[in-house]
């Protein structure tokens, strides 16, 4: 059974940075990535990346802010958070699939429990 455990969320303040980590249970995925989703709000793209680690892509709120990388030989992904911001506090949820990246939260068969970011201002 396929398994995403998510860790590194937390509490932080504004200006601060978190390094979220996802590793999965032995199985490689062509693309892996981040939504989140806030109280009250539809659970939104944050970041991808494909299996070569050169092909990424970033919701525009977090561009220049967040970096996604991946070690294939820990099966593992990152999301590093710098001047984390207010708007930011979510629970972040990792994603796994084996198509190319995509936006739409359909496009990824497989889905961590998630894991608390928030951000005091």
């Amino acid at each position: 059974q396929v398994q995403l455990v998510e860790s590194g969320g937390g509490l932080v303040q504004a200006g601060y940075s978190l390094r979220l980590s996802c590793g999965t249970s032995g199985r490689t995925f062509y693309t892996m990535g981040w939504f989140r989703q806030a109280p009250g709000k539809e659970r939104e793209f944050v970041a991808a990346v494909t299996w070569s680690g050169t092909n990424t892509r970033y919701a525009d709120s977090v561009k220049g802010r967040f970096t996604i990388s991946r070690d294939n030989a820990k099966n593992t992904i990152y999301l590093q958070m710098n001047s984390l911001k207010s708007e930011d506090t979510a629970v972040y949820y990792c994603v796994a699939g084996s198509s190319s990246i995509t936006t739409t939260p359909s496009g990824y068969e497989y889905w961590g429990q998630g894991t608390q970011v928030t951000v005091s201002s």
